[in-house]
């Protein structure tokens, strides 16, 4: 059973482990957190010693939310002596999580080459770079931008990315995909509220474009 953490022991229990650490950051509401959760725990039984599997509701911890910049769940950060070294955001599949995971300790017990960025291992780094540009392009035609933390907007992009690997399009990471293909269609990026949104609140709901 994985250690649920919150904003009073997120830090000791970061800072003070030597071992890997791989964060779930997920909420009871996040229907694609309770499909995420078991795969995860599936992934780290696999792994047993390598790394600990914790859990953070964030609705019990805002101040950690906001410190390191989740935005969207489920979000899965991976900890090395209290910093954060790689991540995803939306559901991935339990081969891509495993195989990223590999990566990332094999370099680790290697101890020359530094950790891979999960959006180049689980969605391959050129195609993230391509879809950026596309989306710079887009938001730049249109009065818009690209959100300028681009940890954010690459986070984003690699949720789109999952999505078009397990649904065929590129449906927004931060909404849930039903199945009905006509209301699921206003999803794909840019979708279908992304102006309005960016209009009344700056942003559109995942932060990729920004005023």
């Amino acid at each position: 059973m994985a250690l649920i953490l919150n904003d009073e022991n997120f830090e000791k229990e970061i800072n003070n482990s030597n071992q890997l650490i791989l964060v779930d950051f997920f909420a009871e509401w996040c229907e694609p957190c309770s499909v995420l959760g078991p795969i995860l725990e599936k992934v780290s039984e696999h792994f047993k010693e390598k790394f600990v599997l914790v859990k953070v509701n964030l609705d019990s911890a805002p101040l950690i939310a906001q410190k390191f910049g989740i935005e969207k769940i489920p979000t899965v950060v991976l900890f090395k002596a209290g910093k954060p070294i790689s991540g995803f955001v939306g559901l991935s599949s339990e081969a891509n999580i495993k195989e990223w995971l590999e990566k990332i300790i094999e370099s680790k017990e290697d101890d020359n080459e530094p950790a891979r960025n999960a959006s180049h291992s689980d969605a391959g780094g050129e195609k993230i770079d391509e879809l950026e540009k596309e989306y710079a392009e887009y938001a730049k035609t249109n009065g818009f931008q690209l959100n300028p933390d681009i940890g954010v907007a690459r986070r984003v992009i690699n949720g789109l990315l999952e999505n078009e690997k397990k649904y065929g399009k590129k449906y927004c990471p931060c909404r849930r995909v039903t199945g009905n293909e006509a209301e699921d269609s206003k999803k794909i990026c840019p979708c279908f509220w992304h102006k309005d949104e960016l209009e009344k609140d700056g942003h559109c709901f995942c932060k990729l474009y920004t005023k």
